[in-house]
């Protein structure tokens, strides 16, 4: 078996991120199940694990990791810190043309960097192997419930960053008490699962779209939709699936009635930039808009959801959208919609986050760097090699110019 070192790279992101590629024993139990890996852990006062932690498990700790193979870290990179000729896994945060991420992924392909993205990261069907969209999930979920509460003067809980785990998370979930809003989720990947898994344990009950729209209920109730729900051709043609993710522009957004009858809205689809936005700006000041609170858990600022001009932080993750003058606002102001759009929710819950994502890494990423890589998931996720892009990657030929 052939030898691997990596390096797990310390965060140097702000505001400062505290989750890991690996938990501590997940290190220790891979360079027991690969004799030809080492894991060498860069020293860090932020991560949720501390140093001690991983020196525990025998794992040896530098703040030079110039002689690793691989460096892991998560967020993007200070481009003072890219070491050259090194292959890194990071989220980029470059495939949608991020205009504050030019400069680094330009220094990337300066220094001949290897760059593979964590988010690119796909099975033979395109569908995304790892990610922390389940904690996002449950935590934009929580943070919506909780807003609507604080807008209503409800309830109180926690915010979920002081939980010192997922347990007391669920502990503050069982004081909640909503009345009989609707809710509304979009999407059906990673995000939407963990964002239902959040309401099962809220016990609240799913309805369809056609009940969502046409009947009144005694209770809180949620109802998912899914790209079919969201939009239609314009040509007035069948649903396409293939065809909408191929043609986006070709399709219009079929969300207005819903607006009318939503409270909460947890938005958890991914957006094309070449789709049309769920809403507009002008329907938000019909008079029969209805939703006073937006979980943006997918955060695209001036995206699908125009009333998402900024992302919130955890410290401060709600404020006001004010839809007659298209401008930011308190968050609880009676015409305003409150507006939550944390665009780092699995930091709230770091520990239980970095576990899920270091076992997706292990079970699907880690056997392709030492066996043969049949489905090409490292290959398709390889956006910069040589000091180029890679095929699947030109596109971004003109961003980087």
């Amino acid at each position: 078996m052939h030898k691997i070192k990596i390096g797990i790279l310390k965060e140097e992101k702000i505001p400062v991120e505290k989750r890991v590629p690996f938990s501590p024993l997940q290190c220790s139990e891979l360079v027991r199940a690969y004799p030809g890996l080492e894991i060498i852990v860069q020293r860090s006062k932020d991560r949720c694990y501390t140093d001690e932690e991983y020196a525990s498990f025998g794992l040896p700790l530098s703040d030079d990791l110039s002689d690793c193979d691989i460096l892991m870290g998560l967020k993007e990179r200070p481009i003072n810190l890219l070491v050259p000729g090194k292959k890194y896994f990071i989220f980029s945060h470059t495939t949608k043309k991020q205009a504050h991420n030019r400069d680094m992924l330009r220094a990337i392909i300066d220094k001949k960097i290897e760059l593979v993205d964590y988010e690119c990261i796909t099975d033979i069907n395109h569908s995304r192997v790892i990610g922390f969209g389940r904690y996002a999930g449950i935590v934009g979920t929580y943070n919506g419930v909780r807003g609507y509460g604080k807008r209503y003067n409800l309830f109180e809980v926690k915010p979920a960053y002081q939980c010192r785990d997922k347990e007391e998370l669920l502990e503050e979930i069982e004081r909640v008490r909503l009345p009989n809003i609707k809710i509304l989720l979009t999407g059906g990947g990673r995000v939407a699962n963990g964002a239902t898994e959040a309401l099962g344990l809220l016990k609240i009950r799913k309805v369809t779209p056609y009940e969502f729209l046409h009947c009144s209920f005694r209770e809180p109730v949620y109802c998912q939709l899914h790209s079919k729900d969201l939009y239609q051709a314009k040509d007035g043609s069948s649903w396409n699936l293939k065809d909408f993710y191929t043609h986006p522009e070709n399709y219009v957004s079929s969300f207005l009635p819903y607006t009318k009858e939503c409270d909460l809205l947890i938005t958890g689809h991914f957006w094309d930039g070449k789709a049309p936005v769920l809403f507009t700006k002008d329907q938000m000041k019909l008079p029969d808009f209805h939703i006073s609170v937006i979980a943006d858990i997918t955060c695209d600022v001036n995206g699908s959801v125009p009333s998402t001009l900024k992302p919130s932080s955890i410290l401060e993750p709600f404020y006001g959208y004010n839809p007659m003058t298209e401008q930011l606002d308190i968050p609880f102001a009676k015409n305003t919609v409150t507006v939550m759009a944390v665009d780092n929710l699995p930091c709230e819950l770091p520990r239980e986050a970095s576990e899920d994502f270091g076992k997706e890494l292990t079970e699907r990423v880690i056997p392709c760097l030492f066996g043969e890589d049949k489905e090409r998931m490292i290959e398709r996720a390889t956006i910069t090699k040589g000091g180029k892009l890679t095929t699947g990657y030109e596109y971004l030929r003109d961003y980087v110019k």
